[in-house]
């Protein structure tokens, strides 16, 4: 990439390959992505038909109407 490139060299000497260490590292995420996400690929994983969620079906906080709480 930088073939004849005094300064590049130079950084590195000084720094080391950072462009090279961060190609390995993004590999090594990559590969470990990867094994994650494999199970969610397995045949007995697929989603199924697509469910829309019923209204409220999320999180929700419900107010507490004020006055003596029932037990």
């Amino acid at each position: 990439m930088f073939q004849d490139s005094p300064i590049y060299d130079r950084l590195v000497a000084e720094c080391g390959d950072v462009p090279a260490q961060v190609r390995r590292e993004a590999e090594r995420v990559s590969s470990e992505l990867e094994v994650v996400m494999r199970p969610l690929r397995s045949p007995g994983h697929l989603p199924g038909p697509e469910r829309r969620p019923s209204p409220g079906a999320g999180w929700q906080r419900t107010a507490l109407l004020p006055g003596p709480r029932p037990h």
